[in-house]
């Protein structure tokens, strides 16, 4: 019997539908606790090929709710991406899986994103949304907005020129700290798989039934048990900056530096130098084992300083390194300035 049976019983999607995802290819930009859990919905269900596309690496921090990761990817430090993709393989032989570890910003996104269908939000951060939002109203490319803390979530399905975008309903991002973020408040794992089985299904809708378009913001609170649905369809603006004026700031934004602190981690990102701009990880590694234990792999090499105990950087070829052990800004920016160089 066909893997697909039940799904393809379904008349929403029959066989003709499943063919659609079959041929179908989904970005997942992040791959924390709503990437996971759509990703191997989507995988489970069919999807073609998928993308995954995350910058981080498996903390135990992130056992809790990432349900693609386990203990043994903790322990070797391994590329969300990467882990998600392994385990992923071995749910469903038969798609395709494209793993890859990249921080995502204006410079690369529009490539990254080449020949998707549609694009999964699977990340932690307003800043990386409303760049997503750019970049699938600038390509005409369906999106599935998300968000989850604490026991509060909803998501979204964003249709260039169908729908209201991100900042129709959103204007702007909000400020720095206005927000209640994982590492303040915390999250619940039920809340994390509901908003990411409702992304999941949102997409699967959009895939096999591309002519019906739902028009409803979803939000979601597991603990209260309360779900709400407000309708969004008269919500698009002809004075919005992106999906009315075609205005794509976020898009456009310089990659030369940027810095982050990581959600749920003690660290911070930093990116330095040109647009484009590498790291040659081989000589990286040679140059660090004079000042700490150094551990290298395909995709990154990490280094446990002997002069600061708790302290690790870990350096990826795009130009990116994470500062382990601190949430001090300055503090990261001197280490990043010593041990990999401005």
């Amino acid at each position: 019997m066909d893997r697909y049976h039940r799904q393809t019983l379904l008349p929403q999607i029959n066989p003709s539908g499943q063919a659609r995802l079959a041929a179908s290819r989904v970005a997942v930009i992040g791959c924390g606790a709503l990437g996971t859990v759509a990703a191997e919905m989507l995988a489970r269900a069919g999807v073609g090929c998928l993308r995954l596309i995350d910058r981080d690496l498996v903390e135990l921090t992130n056992l809790q709710r990432q349900t693609l990761f386990d203990e043994f990817d903790v322990r070797n430090a391994a590329p969300k991406a990467v882990a998600a993709a392994e385990r992923l393989m071995r749910v469903n032989s038969a798609i395709t899986i494209e793993p890859i570890v990249a921080d995502v910003h204006g410079a690369n996104i529009e490539s990254l994103v080449k020949g998707a269908n549609l694009i999964i939000d699977g990340t932690d951060n307003a800043e990386t949304r409303y760049l997503i939002n750019d970049v699938a109203i600038k390509q005409s490319l369906p999106w599935v907005y998300g968000a989850a803390v604490a026991t509060d979530g909803r998501a979204m399905l964003i249709v260039p020129g169908q729908t209201p975008c991100l900042r129709c309903l959103f204007p702007a991002p909000p400020a720095a700290g206005e927000l209640p973020t994982c590492d303040t408040v915390g999250v619940l794992g039920p809340q994390t798989a509901v908003i990411g089985a409702i992304q999941a299904s949102l997409a699967i809708h959009h895939l096999t039934s591309p002519g019906t378009v739902p028009t409803s913001l979803v939000s979601a609170d597991v603990w209260q048990l309360r779900l709400k649905t407000l309708d969004v369809r008269d919500g698009r603006r002809t004075d919005c900056p992106a999906c009315g004026a075609k205005q794509f700031e976020f898009l456009d934004r310089p990659a030369e530096a940027s810095q982050a602190m990581l959600c749920g981690q003690n660290a911070v990102q930093l990116r330095r130098g040109a647009k484009g701009a590498s790291l040659d990880l081989p000589q990286l590694a040679e140059r660090w084992k004079q000042v700490g234990t150094v551990q290298r792999t395909a995709f990154l090499v990490r280094c446990d300083l002997a002069e600061s105990p708790g302290m690790r950087i870990t350096a990826f070829s795009d130009g990116r390194a994470i500062i382990h052990g601190t949430s001090d800004f300055a503090r990261a920016r001197s280490i990043y300035a010593r041990f990999v160089g401005v």
